[in-house]
C-alpha cells in the first residue's frame, strides 16, 4: 500500500503532530468522502511507501527519521504572491526546505512541482520563464526532477476566475512555455516532465507519471496497480487527506471549493483523534484497509 499524504490537503504544512502521533499510535482513520460513514482504518505495518505532497516540507523535517519506509517528497513552488497564494511560506524558507530534504531523503526522490502555470497581465509568459530559470538556478544540484502542470477548470478556479483575471491559455502559450522550460531544464541538468497534460513531449517535455509503476517498485520491491481515481498512470494511492480543509487558501485550488467550510473544518482538527478532523461516532463503519 502506497499512502498519498495528500492530494486533498497540506498535511506537512498544517497537520504534522497529527500525522506524528498516528504514526506513532499505528494506525490512521479516514473517512470516505462520498459516504462519511464509512471509515477506511489503515496500519502502518500494512504501508510500503510513503508520498508526501506539500508546499512547505519544513514542518516535518525533522522527524522523517521517524518513519522507517521509503519516502518520496512533491513539493509544489510556484512564482505567485499572496494576490494567488494567500497563505503560502516565504518562497526563501521552502526553498532552504527543499534543499535540507534532499540532503536527507536524496535529490532522486524529490520532485518539485511548479503547477499550475496560469497566465493573466502579471503573471506573464515573460515572467514564467524569467522564474523558473532562476529556480532551476537555485536548486540546481539539489533536484533532478521538476513536475510541471497548467492550470484546469476545478470549481475553486472558476469561483475565482474574475479575481485572478486568467487568461486563456491558447497553443502557442504552451508551446513557447514548453520549449523554453525545456531549454533552461537541460541547461541545468534538470529533467521537466508532466503528468496527464497532454502532449508536450514534442516540445521535449517528458511525459511521465509522478509515481509510476517502475519507480514503485525500484523504491519498495512490489508492483502495485494503476490509480483507478485518475488515468494519469500513476501506481494506486490511499489518500488519507480530507477536502477543504487546507489553510493555504490557493485561488487555483481543486481541493479548496468553499473558502467557509475550510474554516468551520479546521476548528474540527484535534492532533489526538484518529481521524484528521473530528471524531470517530458510534454508527460509524469501520473497515480495515487490507493491502
Amino acid at each position: 500500500m502506497i499512502l498519498y499524504i495528500s492530494g486533498r490537503t497540506d498535511i506537512v504544512a498544517f497537520y504534522t503532530p497529527w500525522l506524528l502521533n498516528r504514526i506513532r499510535e499505528g494506525f490512521v482513520d479516514v473517512r470516505n468522502p462520498f459516504y462519511p460513514k464509512m471509515v477506511s482504518r489503515i496500519f502502518f505495518r500494512d504501508v510500503d511507501l510513503f508520498v508526501f505532497c506539500t508546499k512547505n516540507p519544513l514542518p516535518i523535517l525533522s522527524y522523517l527519521k521517524e518513519i522507517r519506509l521509503p519516502i518520496v517528497f512533491q513539493v509544489t513552488l510556484t512564482p505567485y504572491q499572496n494576490d494567488i497564494e494567500p497563505n503560502v511560506l516565504n518562497k526563501k524558507k521552502i526553498i532552504e526546505g527543499i534543499k535540507k530534504l534532499s540532503e536527507i531523503i536524496g535529490k532522486e526522490n524529490l520532485f518539485v512541482r511548479y503547477d499550475p502555470i496560469l497566465l493573466n497581465s502579471k503573471y506573464s509568459i515573460e515572467y514564467h520563464i524569467k522564474a523558473f530559470e532562476k529556480l532551476c538556478n537555485t536548486l540546481k544540484g539539489f533536484v533532478n526532477h521538476i513536475i510541471i502542470s497548467f492550470v484546469d477548470t476545478y470549481k475553486n478556479v472558476l469561483n475565482n476566475q474574475e479575481e485572478m483575471q486568467l487568461l486563456e491559455i491558447k497553443d502557442e502559450d504552451v508551446e513557447q512555455i514548453a520549449l523554453n522550460f525545456y531549454r533552461i531544464g537541460k541547461e541545468h541538468g534538470v529533467l521537466i516532465q508532466s503528468c496527464n497534460e497532454g502532449d508536450l513531449e514534442k516540445y521535449g517535455i517528458k511525459n511521465e507519471p509522478c509515481i509510476s509503476k517502475n519507480y514503485a517498485y525500484q523504491l519498495t520491491g512490489k508492483k502495485f496497480p494503476k490509480w483507478s481515481a485518475r488515468n494519469c498512470g500513476c501506481v494506486s494511492l490511499v489518500d488519507i487527506g480530507v477536502y477543504n480543509t487546507c489553510n493555504h487558501l490557493c485561488k487555483y485550488c481543486y481541493a479548496n471549493f468553499e473558502e467557509k467550510k475550510v474554516k468551520e473544518n479546521r476548528l474540527k482538527h484535534d492532533r489526538n483523534s484518529s481521524l484528521l478532523f473530528g471524531h470517530l461516532k458510534e454508527d460509524d463503519e469501520i473497515k480495515i484497509r487490507k493491502k
